[in-house]
């Protein structure tokens, strides 16, 4: 695969998590969080994005959240569990897309806030539609997703060089 080809990452926040006395990194899901899950994986399923790798947090609600997406997949992609995602700045995030293999076409990502709608942002230096104007009108609610296309390879990943072209919520 070449370093022109264009390539989209999928944003997944994790799903509404329970607060119960654990430590914030083993928080588990809420109700509502298991519900909105599958249905998030099922609008993945349906978006035309077939992911090759997953990259996931290590926290109990992020890997909660992807399993029960997953399921909902037709192709369940190469799923690595990082712990950097957890508390990421944006400039961390970026350097961990920068990893990636060319190999690689498409990818979701499923994190955190502040972590993932400031990756939104970044990254999108255009949209489809008024997409950016809902984005930074709703923030980015807990297992929302937002597909982001860009051309060349994830080295050259930075500010601006990506297309918004698909966000969607639970609620919307």
């Amino acid at each position: 695969m070449s370093a022109d080809t264009t390539r989209r990452i999928v944003l997944f926040r994790h799903a509404k998590a329970d607060w119960p006395d654990v430590d914030d990194h083993e928080r588990p899901l809420a109700e509502r969080g298991r519900k909105d899950a599958p249905v998030a994986g099922r609008w993945l399923a349906g978006s035309g994005v077939t992911p090759e790798l997953a990259l996931c947090s290590t926290a109990a609600r992020t890997r909660e959240t992807w399993k029960l997406a997953a399921h909902e997949l037709p192709q369940r992609p190469r799923t690595v569990y990082e712990d950097r995602l957890y508390e990421a700045s944006l400039g961390e995030l970026i350097a961990l897309l920068n990893e990636v293999s060319d190999e690689v076409s498409d990818l979701v990502v499923i994190g955190h806030n502040p972590g993932m709608h400031a990756l939104a942002d970044a990254l999108s230096g255009e949209a489809d539609g008024d997409l950016l104007a809902r984005l930074n009108r709703t923030g980015f609610p807990t297992a929302a997703l937002a597909v982001i296309s860009f051309g060349g390879s994830w080295k050259g990943l930075e500010h601006g060089v990506g297309r918004l072209a698909a966000f969607w919520t639970p609620r919307a």
